[in-house]
This record gives C-alpha cells, sequence and structure tokens, in this order.
C-alpha cells in the first residue's frame, strides 16, 4: 500500500525522530486520503500522526536488531550522510 515508506529499522545511524515522524506523516496522508490540511482536517490528522509516531517508535525500540540493513536510503538524508557525499565528490574533482 505505501511503497514509498522507507524501512527505518536497522539503520545505522538509527532512525532519526525526523525520519521516524516523517514516515507516520506519510502513512496518515495515505490511509487518510488528506494530501493538504484545513480547518476540519487538521487536528485529527494531527493526532494521527502523533499516535502513529508514538506506536512506530514503540515499535523500533522493541524489536530484536536487523541482520542486514535496509536496502533502501531514508527519504530524509541526515547531515552526515550529506557531508560525506559532499566530501567524496570535492575529492573526486580535485582528482
Amino acid at each position: 500500500m505505501c511503497r514509498n515508506i522507507t524501512t527505518l529499522r536497522g539503520l545505522e545511524p538509527a532512525a532519526t525522530p525526523d525520519e521516524i515522524e516523517a514516515a507516520a506523516r506519510q502513512y496518515v496522508r495515505k490511509v487518510s486520503g488528506v494530501q493538504s490540511l484545513s480547518d476540519a482536517t487538521r487536528e485529527p490528522f494531527e493526532a494521527a500522526v502523533a499516535e502513529v509516531t508514538a506506536i512506530t517508535r514503540r515499535l523500533l525500540a522493541e524489536l530484536p536488531e536487523r541482520r542486514q540493513p535496509p536496502a533502501k536510503v531514508p527519504p530524509l538524508r541526515r547531515p552526515e550522510v550529506q557531508a560525506r557525499i559532499a566530501a567524496k565528490a570535492a575529492k573526486s574533482q580535485a582528482s
């Protein structure tokens, strides 16, 4: 159903709160069909996102470690990953 939600379990470093919330928001958007918030949808939508975020955090904390990291890169690129990519690109241009 939600092919675009990235697997967060087993990421190194662990999934950030922003990544967990983004996945929850994407899930709630998909199941609710709400793409843009109005005064009528904002409160129930945000409450659902908060609940799914909390449940996801608990699930990730309680599951055993994965043997291998997920195959896909998380949608929210971490600053350290962006810095590593930029450093690698700079190094290859300097060569």
